[in-house]
């Protein structure tokens, strides 16, 4: 349980940082604002995780002629999927801050069981117990499911504003450069979309299941292991749901040169 979801936080914890700079150049390519992003904001709510990300945005953001270009438009406010990024990537940031916590006191713990404690040269008591019981690393593990859930789920969203006409503010259809034979990003949204519904069929926690063995003495036992399996897949998901949203911003701003992103935003971009 525990090697496997280590492996799988540090790898939701790149993702998330991966994810606020996907997001910063979709925010740039969709022309919304920055307001949502100021600092004022987050210090009224000052969870450690969205005060991070709204940072990451605005520096995302920070000298974008295509930011400039539209700053007088007189749009109140963006989708949720572009305005309300560091709430919910804020959100899945402490939660993996919480499962590195739980992961780190367990990988630092005695698990055996007996376990034998020594009191003098001679002395000691060798004692039977429970610390094997994965209950909190299967509370971790599904809670950790649950927030990369989010983070593809989010992410689709805004991979369908991209490619989607009505939602695209003047962007090609479907980031096709002609129609016709050349149907663009459609089916690539479409995958991410079979992708992030997946995953909310995955993310049903396996920790709320038990099933007895052993002649009833292991009677309830935590499933951490399968909640350890399901999670591998989410973050295999999520990151192709994230290279996806990646590929088709990039596309998004070829469209719009002449204008250019940020200065980090290039950066991003050429790197994609």
């Amino acid at each position: 349980m525990l090697a496997v979801g280590t492996l799988s936080l540090l790898a939701a914890e790149t993702l998330v940082d991966s994810a606020d700079v996907i997001d910063g150049l979709t925010c740039d390519a969709l022309k919304g604002t920055d307001a949502a992003f100021d600092e004022r904001i987050h210090k009224a709510r000052p969870h450690s995780g969205q005060m991070k990300s709204a940072a990451n945005l605005r520096r995302m953001l920070e000298g974008s002629q295509i930011r400039e270009s539209h700053r007088q438009c007189g749009r109140v406010q963006d989708a949720y999927s572009l305005r309300c990024i560091p709430q919910v990537h804020g959100a899945i940031r402490d939660t993996l801050v919480h499962c590195r916590e739980v992961f780190e006191i367990e990988t630092n713990s005695a698990v055996d069981n007996p376990l034998v404690f020594i009191t003098g040269d001679s002395e000691g008591d060798v004692i039977s117990g429970g610390n094997f019981h994965g209950e909190p690393l299967a509370f971790a593990l599904d809670f950790l499911a649950i927030a990369l859930c989010a983070l593809a789920g989010i992410s689709e969203r805004r991979i369908e504003r991209l490619v989607n006409p009505a939602l695209s503010e003047g962007l090609p259809p479907f980031l096709a450069p002609g129609a016709g034979l050349n149907s663009g990003f459609m089916m690539p949204q479409v995958t991410a979309a079979a992708l992030v519904s997946e995953n909310k069929v995955l993310a049903h926690p396996a920790s709320v299941d038990s099933i007895t063995t052993s002649g009833n003495k292991e009677d309830y036992v935590s499933m951490g292991m399968t909640a350890a399996i399901k999670l591998r897949r989410i973050v295999e998901n999520a990151r192709s749901v994230l290279a996806i949203e990646a590929m088709a911003v990039a596309q998004a701003l070829d469209f719009l040169a002449p204008l250019k992103t940020s200065k980090r935003g290039q950066t991003a971009h050429a790197a994609i």
